[in-house]
């Protein structure tokens, strides 16, 4: 089974350069485009790790980030900020 990597960023080029580096690799890669679909797809999908950016309208990578540690179920896993 291979680890799914949640990408999370508002910029659809930001979103495919990273896709691009990573889809050879064997990862299971899952978009999210704003910090609300993030947490939404990191609630369902329960990432092995998430790659968020910082600067995105409506929730910043920050808040994002406050919001998935605060959650129990999402709270241990690994966030890689942009």
């Amino acid at each position: 089974m291979s680890s799914t990597v949640l990408i999370v960023d508002d910029e659809e080029s930001g979103r495919q350069t990273i896709e691009s580096v990573l889809e050879g690799e064997g990862y299971n890669i899952q978009l999210a485009e704003s910090g609300f679909q993030a947490i939404e797809k990191a609630r369902t999908l329960l990432p092995d790790v998430i790659l968020l950016d910082v600067m995105m309208p409506g929730m910043t990578g920050f808040e994002v980030c406050q919001r998935i540690r605060s959650d129990p179920q999402l709270a241990e896993i690994p966030i890689i900020i942009l």
